[in-house]
């Protein structure tokens, strides 16, 4: 799977791939194959990174086009 939106909401904060990768404590080469979908995204990852971007991760996923995070 693709996950376009990693890398979009990376470049519209002006981060590099190693700044999100030092974010979860991975290199930037595992971060890179998240993004280019070469590898599968660990479910922490994935918490992690819709809690730094205020997001879902059901947005993350592409399974929604709505940003916004559910109501808890």
């Amino acid at each position: 799977m693709y996950f376009p939106r990693l890398k979009d909401l990376r470049n519209d904060r002006d981060l590099l791939q190693r700044d999100i990768a030092a974010l979860l404590k991975i290199s930037q080469t595992v971060y890179s194959r998240y993004e280019r979908g070469y590898q599968t995204i660990p479910v922490e990852h994935l918490l992690t990174l819709a809690d730094f971007y205020h997001t879902s991760t059901d947005y993350l996923l592409g399974r929604t086009n709505n940003p916004n995070p559910a109501p808890k």
